[in-house]
């Protein structure tokens, strides 16, 4: 079972406790767009195989979201960390970065 460790609350929450997301740091697209560029921002996500960084809401907690980095086939996890960023932390950088090494 996926357990995450809430950035916000900082309470370790069970994947039953959480609400996913989806993909996390995505450019919403601006007024004024095509349809095509709509379609794309709504459809069109990665699916890597690998590490993938996620949006996830601590339902049954606090209620704030956050952001996660995670392995999508060991399900280890490299940290979480707070959804006002526009990147992930420094450390989970190095420890992505070591993974793919």
């Amino acid at each position: 079972m996926l357990t995450l460790l809430c950035p916000c609350c900082g309470a370790h929450a069970a994947e039953i406790d959480l609400a996913p997301g989806g993909e996390a740091h995505l450019k919403r697209v601006g007024p004024g767009s095509d349809d095509a560029d709509f379609e794309g921002y709504l459809f069109m996500r990665d699916n890597p195989r690998g590490v993938v960084l996620e949006r996830w809401r601590h339902a049954y907690g606090c209620g704030k979201w956050f952001l996660a980095a995670r392995d999508s086939v060991t399900m280890q996890v490299y940290g979480t960390y707070s959804a006002r960023t526009t990147e992930p932390p420094q450390h989970i950088r190095d420890a992505i970065a070591a993974r793919r090494a």
